[in-house]
């Protein structure tokens, strides 16, 4: 299919990244919360088609969005291109999707139900990677792991990773996989961006450590990073006008110095460059150590074009070094601020300047 509209030309169709053993994504990959929610079926397939489009073939849903809404029209968009060939799809299970106290949970009979039923939304046979959505403290994680690598086993799931876990549990969860020889975990999906990189306090190293890609969500930070909101609380027809406290990008918890001063220095790049402040966000977040995919959160093919637009271009060494500078949050007293001290590592400077990435 040819590239036409307002993409064309486009210079790079789409930069693929390994995502484990023999698994490609794509740079940008599609999330598709939105589907069902804040898009219609008929905007969907569209984001869907204009995703392909321009090269696109990572495609991210879960159970719970739009309560299996979004799955199903993804289901019927495979199913009107003819399948699911060339693309690879991701899915999600672990949240309640009803109120019984048995349909949720990281349980083998849970993730059971939940991956059959994904599948049958989907209308697929298998999916490219199945990912527990949170961790679990009420099932033996032994158990969770066993059950993914089952799945495995049986062709349901080509490969298997986690969203929203700690550093501890990530590293719980590797070493249960390793000593017993099941599939590993390829992927960690956590909300990462310019005003939220606590991550890499304890889960950007352990997964370069462990060679786990990360497929962060949230890249523009709730709207933030693109510069819609500024000193005055909003107001009106934004994700935060109706209610400012909304989530974890409510006004009252992001309204800071710190947030101004990050917006000024994206913005003022993106004046430079003459491109959207989300387009310098997104190239700042692609860059960084062991990101395999940023998923593009969109309502509208017109978002999604001016998201994409980013791959035309790249940051210079000096434009990421000024990013990354002002956005490093603080250091913790312990450990990492006793270690700066005592033992005069420079826990983010190190981070920052670890900008190669081993793709």
């Amino acid at each position: 299919m040819g590239i036409t509209g307002k993409l064309a030309p486009y210079p790079r169709l789409m930069e693929q990244r390994a995502l484990g053993p023999g698994l490609q994504v794509s740079v940008f990959g599609l999330g598709t919360m939105t589907f069902g929610h804040e898009a219609d079926e008929a905007a969907s397939h569209a984001i869907l088609d204009r995703y392909v489009e321009a090269g696109g073939a990572f495609i991210d849903t879960a159970n719970v969005y739009s309560h299996g809404v979004s799955e199903e029209m993804i289901g019927r968009w495979l199913a009107k291109r003819g399948g699911a060939d060339g693309l690879v799809i991701a899915t999600k299970g672990r949240f309640a999707m009803s109120d019984d106290p048995a349909d949720r949970g990281a349980g083998r009979a849970n993730l059971t139900r939940a991956l059959e039923a994904s599948l049958e939304r989907l209308g697929l046979d298998a999916v490219d990677l199945y990912q527990i959505h949170a961790w679990d403290s009420s099932t033996p994680v032994e158990e969770t792991m066993a059950t993914l690598n089952d799945f495995v086993e049986e062709g349901k799931v080509r490969a298997i990773g986690v969203s929203n876990f700690l550093g501890w549990q990530l590293e719980r969860a590797v070493q249960v996989t390793a000593h017993n020889r099941w599939a590993p975990i390829v992927s960690l999906q956590p909300q990462y961006n310019l005003l939220a990189r606590d991550i890499e306090l304890e889960l950007v190293p352990l997964c370069l450590d462990r060679g786990i890609g990360i497929l962060p969500w949230s890249p523009l930070g709730g709207g933030w990073l693109t510069g819609k909101y500024r000193r005055t609380p909003p107001t009106g027809a934004t994700r935060l006008g109706d209610n400012p406290n909304r989530g974890l990008e409510n006004y009252q918890g992001r309204a800071n110095e710190r947030t101004w001063a990050i917006l000024d220095a994206v913005r003022s790049v993106a004046e430079q460059r003459g491109v959207p402040m989300s387009q310098v966000a997104l190239n700042w977040l692609r860059r960084r150590p062991m990101v395999a995919s940023v998923l593009l959160g969109c309502r509208s093919v017109e978002q999604l074009d001016d998201n994409l637009a980013a791959l035309r271009w790249d940051l210079s060494d000096d434009e990421m070094g000024a990013l990354t500078e002002v956005s490093a949050p603080g250091i913790p007293t312990y450990p990492q601020g006793f270690l700066e001290i005592e033992a005069r590592v420079d826990v983010w400077k190190e981070l920052g300047t670890r900008n190669a990435r081993p793709y």
